[in-house]
């Protein structure tokens, strides 16, 4: 199957760097990369068209204009750009272990979506590979296991065996577009996310109730899919869970009233991307 991986920013072009280092290292290499960029300034997409002359895959810059946080657009327009079977989300500041990739295609079937973890680095780990240090994939890795968005230390390393056996036997974890993957169709059948949410928060949770209402599963992917999240300034609200937010009443809405497809998504977005397939998407 064809698979892109779909990468989203927002002006750390450094970060960047890293994460597109780390997917041209990978064992199986997707079969194209999409960066989906929310109105970062030119230094990124100059960072990325370095990047884009000698990547080992075709590498697509797919901007958007600034008008705040717009993390569903813009991640259905990389979604509608992109041409794979199944699609590989992560954000752009997830330093991938080698086998990230693999790990995806190996636990991909149809009828579910996959839920993957972060290694939470801490600040000064972040600052040791900004500053060129290699990552670490192992229980002693300098992150806050303790923080309820992180992976535990438990899952902090590679073990395929227990993972397939993780992936099929349990449901649960906390939803989270920094890491996960679906069957473009599927995407397709719920058109994307819910481009009525602005401003950090729900709008992944939100996506994995309409599939889940469509009869996609979700499976958690535990000790595979590793990746290192650099530590930076958050732009989420003190209590993300506060059910007063506008994008919380909307994943509530969803959830009561079992809504399967979103009229704001991917097909606002996929007549653009067949008229210029090839082309980059940036000022």
């Amino acid at each position: 199957m064809k698979v892109s991986l779909i990468v989203i920013t927002y002006n750390w072009p450094a970060a960047l760097a890293l994460v597109l280092r780390s997917v041209a290292g990978q064992t199986h290499l997707p079969d194209e990369v999409v960066v989906a960029d929310d109105g970062s300034r030119p230094d990124t997409a100059a960072r990325i068209a370095e990047f884009a002359a000698a990547f080992p895959v075709p590498l697509r810059h797919v901007w958007q204009q600034d008008l705040g946080f717009r993390a569903a657009r813009c991640r259905n327009r990389g979604i509608a750009a992109s041409q794979g079977e199944y699609i590989v989300l992560i954000d752009g500041d997830m330093v991938l272990h080698p086998s990230f990739v693999a790990d995806h295609v190996a636990l991909a079937e149809h009828g579910y979506f996959l839920q993957g973890g972060r290694l939470k680095a801490t600040a000064e780990e972040s600052q040791r590979l900004l500053a060129g240090g290699r990552p670490v994939f192992a229980p002693w890795i300098r992150a806050n296991f303790h923080e309820f968005d992180g992976t535990r230390r438990l899952y902090a390393f590679r073990q395929p065996l227990l993972a397939r056996w993780k992936a099929r036997s349990r449901k649960g974890g906390r939803v989270m577009s920094c890491n996960m993957s679906f069957w473009r169709e599927d995407l397709l059948r719920v058109n994307g996310f819910d481009e009525r949410m602005e401003g950090y928060g729900a709008e992944d949770r939100e996506l994995a109730v309409r599939l889940e209402n469509a009869g996609v599963r979700k499976r958690q992917l535990k000790w595979a899919a590793l990746a290192v999240h650099l530590e930076h300034a958050t732009r989420a609200q003190v209590d993300v869970d506060d059910p007063s937010l506008p994008n919380n009443r909307l994943f509530h809405a969803t959830i009561e009233q079992r809504i399967v497809r979103c009229e704001r998504g991917i097909d606002g977005h996929l007549a653009e991307f067949a008229a210029t397939p090839n082309g980059l998407e940036h000022p």
